[in-house]
């Protein structure tokens, strides 16, 4: 289109070309220009939420179901700082995402302004690249090269500053085309090399899921792990990285492991770690691998460059996409015969995933087991925040290929409930579940209101032990008996739900939990159940007693 057209209408029009089809908002008085564009552009669906935490979260869980960028929109200053979280998730998750900000005039920069905001500096640490455009006829250019800079590489997120002014300016100027990922090229030679310590080593362990992984990845690498018989690890919360149901797959590192997975790790000879970054959760603090990892061959596959022998040194550095790299170890020649491994690790793993009763009035173990028996794995997207209640889905719930495990790596409180508002919209096919503990659902729950307005379906298992319990589980490990600021006075979180116009119920005991699911599942729209816990059951295998008793 080469027609005179405001900033806005070309900023729509760029996105629309590169294929955006849903934006998450807060309106904002700087980029009204914007939303006037989407009053007739049909081919997106604007969400519009109740906070910008909310629309960080939303655009960030997008990006990991659709590997293209999920797209936010937010006003300057208090707009920006509340979506910065998003941005930090994407960031340290290695999810595309674009962050547009409305700014100031370009004639009132630098004079702290209304809201001002330095954007290039507040994001420098937390984002890809930061990009201000102050000429429409430039907008394509920049979009081209944002859309291009979240998704080549490590995917992540780019944050672009929209002055006010500008988005109101005409211009005439060609939309550009959409730029191809960059893709690394794979060397053949290296290849050998891989192929050559993988027939010679006696106990490899793969490590894989993260920047640049997908389910045809993981299902290509599935298949060729359980030829060969090599355990496959997921990195923390990258536990859909194969299907849990396929027999290479090993279990999930991070906080709380199996302790024989644990124990293959550090036995392990050889470590072909695809993907992950191998940060500080997957490796228990540097110190289950080290970065020098002696007595270990280290296989090191990551689509970035930058990130290769950065911390960990590499005897195989390989600067690769995942999915070209896993193709073509579906290609080599498998040895004659698997080694036992792999179905060994599997059988642990299932003894490890099935819960063993506790005498306790409510215990999640069993709660979970009761939603595997009626949800399939493959069929739903478990979205969670941070806290210890999800440490029982980490460890009883079976996830299927990537997609169906929604949760921040780097730990981010009140992430679950918009990210299974934003699974909802995408994969209506799918159940998305929020899986949420008592503080981390009230730092965004509002965004049931977001999820009533678009008609969203899904269910949110909400755990109240009436505490942050993951600081409280800490703090009585430092200072046992000395509870000091992690309690929490709650509402009643059904009726909470009820006036935002979802279905409820509160659940108190185990033999409760199946029937109130029966109930939820039998209905659609927004559901929650309400579970109450007591506090001392702090995780799936320990108790605050026995915290205090060590």
């Amino acid at each position: 289109m080469t027609d005179s057209r405001t900033g806005g209408r070309i900023l729509v029009d760029a996105l629309v070309t590169h294929g955006c089809d849903r934006i998450f908002h807060v309106p904002g008085e700087s980029f009204l220009a914007v939303l006037d564009a989407l009053h007739d552009t049909p081919a997106i669906d604007l969400v519009t939420c109740r906070q910008e935490g909310g629309v960080g979260f939303m655009a960030c869980a997008d990006g990991v179901l659709t590997g293209r960028p999920g797209v936010a929109f937010v006003t300057r200053g208090p707009g920006a700082t509340n979506a910065s979280i998003g941005v930090h998730v994407a960031r340290q998750d290695s999810v595309p995402m674009l962050l547009f900000i409305g700014d100031v005039d370009r004639g009132m920069r630098d004079r702290e302004g209304f809201q001002e905001v330095d954007f290039p500096a507040m994001f420098a640490p937390l984002a890809k690249l930061v990009l201000r455009i102050d000429d429409p006829a430039r907008i394509p250019e920049y979009v081209a090269r944002a859309w291009r800079t979240a998704t080549s590489g490590r995917p992540g997120p780019v944050v672009i500053a929209l002055p006010e002014d500008m988005l109101c300016e005409t211009a005439t100027v060609a939309d550009r085309p959409p730029l191809a990922k960059l893709e690394t090229t794979l060397d053949p030679a290296n290849f050998g090399a891989v192929l050559t310590a993988l027939r010679t080593a006696r106990r490899p362990v793969a490590i894989v899921g993260g920047a640049g992984w997908n389910a045809a990845t993981g299902a290509t690498f599935a298949d060729f792990a359980e030829r060969w018989g090599i355990p496959v690890a997921g990195a923390f919360r990258r536990q859909d990285a194969i299907a849990n149901d396929h027999p290479a797959w090993a279990g999930n590192l991070g906080y709380g492991p199996a302790p024989r997975l644990v124990r293959r790790i550090r036995d392990a000879d050889l470590l072909l770690v695809i993907g992950a970054r191998l940060g500080e959760a997957t490796t228990d603090g540097y110190t289950l691998i080290t970065p020098d990892h002696p007595g270990q061959t280290l296989i090191h596959v990551h689509p970035d460059p930058a990130e290769l022998d950065r911390v960990y040194h590499a005897d195989l550095a390989i600067a690769a996409d995942p999915s070209a790299f896993a193709r073509m170890l579906a290609q080599a020649e498998p040895p004659a015969a698997a080694l036992p491994a792999g179905t060994e690790a599997h059988a642990e793993w299932l003894a490890w995933s099935t819960p063993a009763p506790r005498d306790v009035t409510l215990d999640l173990g069993p709660c979970v087991a009761a939603m595997r028996d009626r949800l399939s794995g493959y069929d739903t997207i478990i979205c969670n925040g941070a806290g210890n209640f999800s440490g029982w889905w980490h460890r009883y719930w079976h996830y299927g290929w990537s997609g169906t495990q929604l949760a921040p790596t780097c730990g981010a409180m009140g992430y679950g409930t918009p990210a299974a508002v934003a699974a909802a919209l995408r994969e209506p096919d799918k159940l998305a579940v929020a899986i949420a503990g008592d503080g981390d659902f009230l730092m965004n729950g509002q965004e049931l209101a977001t999820a009533i307005q678009h008609r969203a379906n899904l269910l949110v298992i909400l755990v109240d032990n009436g505490g942050y319990g993951t600081i409280r589980m800490h703090q009585e490990r430092e200072y046992p008996a000395r509870v000091s600021g992690t309690g929490l006075t709650n509402p009643d979180f059904a009726a909470l739900a009820r006036a935002y116009g979802g279905w409820a119920e509160t659940v108190e005991t185990t033999a409760q939990f199946a029937p109130a699911l029966d109930r939820a599942l039998a209905r659609t729209g927004v559901r929650l159940l309400h579970i109450r816990t007591d506090i001392d059951v702090i995780t799936h295998g320990t108790t605050i007693a026995a915290i205090r008793e060590r």
